[in-house]
């Protein structure tokens, strides 16, 4: 089963990395709440360190609960392999540890995440690395931006906050002619949506913490290997393709060929770094998975019914849906996300600021919190808080500024959604 690609989208959501327990036949994948594993003899664990033979070594690498969701968001992704740590900002790092080197850069998006910025602005400094925020509509400047000292160029599918779309065969160009990987934060569109491996990604991560559970429960992160990058090539990527010292001079790259870059995750990124994936937040993560596609239809059906209400309303300023027809990247939605624009966009409010306050403070339905992605619809206002670290210009560029909110769209009826909303924008802007 885990090596059957032929498979539907909505069979592998299901079964991918999901065998019967051998020990006991449960159906359902188990909770193996443990840390260490017993070896047969010391060959056998000798085997396992050297990397030579799979298996289980220790809790803080690999767990078979949190192996089985590796698989599925593998093979959904249409992946080589995967790995899976503690959120989506620790899947970024372990994306960039095995790439970068101090005075290295990442070529990043000006439209991604605040918590992204923050950590790629300041954060990943303290490595001794730096990041270029690029336009990424602008692919010229993306271009233009490449140095030598560049290790990656970074942006999400379907961006954080504002919905927008990313050409990201456009930006796959750019990075093969420079032969630098390209990672894509697919967080937002989910594989369902968005394949972005199948567009020129390298690598794709995601918060799992978002649409794949599903339901607010847990947080979790996943860094996908396209296993298409040749490492070896340009003499950039010594960790991989070169005597790795940290694992007793091994070359993954010649090793392990595809897989280098998903076993160096394991052996060096979680057993250094330590940002590991616990089993049973996998386990939450592998039964949200089961019901991916039948949740994302429905972001999508209500976020187009809400967004096109929205467009129409005379207190909303605008709407940032890539679904809608006035959308400047609604021409991008048929090529990299064709089943759907997602459930996430922001709305501009007329009345600013204050305006923006009193609509999260008087929804009912809709729920103020710093998330999204979830069964119930949510809301927040970027400025003054996911993005409040950010100057008034990355703020702007970011698609967070003070008169906009953002709405992450849920799978109640869309009705009792515009009624909420209705109430809300009357006492938001009388």
């Amino acid at each position: 089963m885990t090596d059957n690609t032929a498979l539907g989208f909505d069979t592998l959501q299901v079964h991918a990395g999901a065998e019967p327990d051998p020990a006991t036949g449960a159906r359902q994948i188990p909770i193996y709440q443990t840390t260490g594993y017993v070896f047969r003899d010391a060959e056998h664990a000798a085997n396992l360190f050297n990397l030579a033979e799979v298996g289980y070594i220790y809790s803080r690498l690999t767990n078979p609960t949190v192996g089985a969701l590796q698989t599925r968001i593998a093979m959904l992704e249409g992946g080589a392999g995967a790995v899976c740590c503690s959120s989506g900002h620790a899947a970024q790092l372990m994306a960039l540890f095995p790439l970068m080197s101090p005075g290295m850069n990442v070529i990043a998006s000006t439209r991604l995440y605040g918590g992204t910025i923050q950590q790629f602005s300041n954060t990943i400094k303290k490595f001794g690395w730096s990041a270029k925020f690029v336009d990424f509509d602008d692919t010229d400047a993306v271009a233009a931006a490449i140095d030598e000292n560049t290790r990656a160029v970074f942006c999400e599918s379907i961006a954080n906050p504002g919905g927008y779309i990313t050409d990201i065969d456009a930006i796959s160009a750019i990075t093969n002619a420079a032969g630098i990987p390209l990672i894509v934060d697919n967080t937002t569109a989910t594989p369902y949506l968005c394949n972005p491996i199948e567009h020129g990604a390298t690598l794709v991560v995601h918060s799992t913490t978002k649409y794949l559970t599903g339901n607010g429960t847990v947080t979790g992160g996943a860094v996908v290997d396209s296993g298409k990058f040749d490492w070896a090539a340009s003499g950039k990527f010594p960790s991989l393709a070169a005597p790795e010292p940290a694992y007793h001079g091994i070359n993954f790259y010649e090793a392990l060929g595809a897989m280098a870059f998903t076993f160096h995750s394991i052996a060096i990124g979680l057993r250094d770094l330590g940002m590991t994936m616990n089993p049973q937040g996998a386990h939450y993560t592998l039964m949200g998975i089961e019901t991916l596609s039948l949740r994302m239809q429905k972001h999508v059906e209500n976020a187009t019914v809400l967004a096109k209400w929205l467009e129409n309303d005379p207190r909303i300023e605008a709407v940032t849906y890539a679904g809608l027809e006035s959308s400047p990247y609604n021409h991008r939605v048929a090529k990299i996300c064709p089943k759907g624009a997602g459930g996430l966009f922001t709305i501009t409010v007329k009345g600013g600021y204050d305006a923006c306050v009193k609509l999260v403070e008087s929804l009912e339905l809709f729920s103020h919190v710093a998330n999204l992605g979830d069964t119930r619809s949510l809301i927040i206002h970027s400025a003054s808080t996911t993005h409040r670290q950010l100057s008034d210009e990355q703020r702007a560029a970011a698609g967070a500024a003070s008169n906009v909110v953002r709405l992450s769209i849920g799978i109640e009826d869309v009705k009792d959604l515009i009624a909420d909303m209705d109430q809300a924008l009357t006492k938001a802007t009388a």
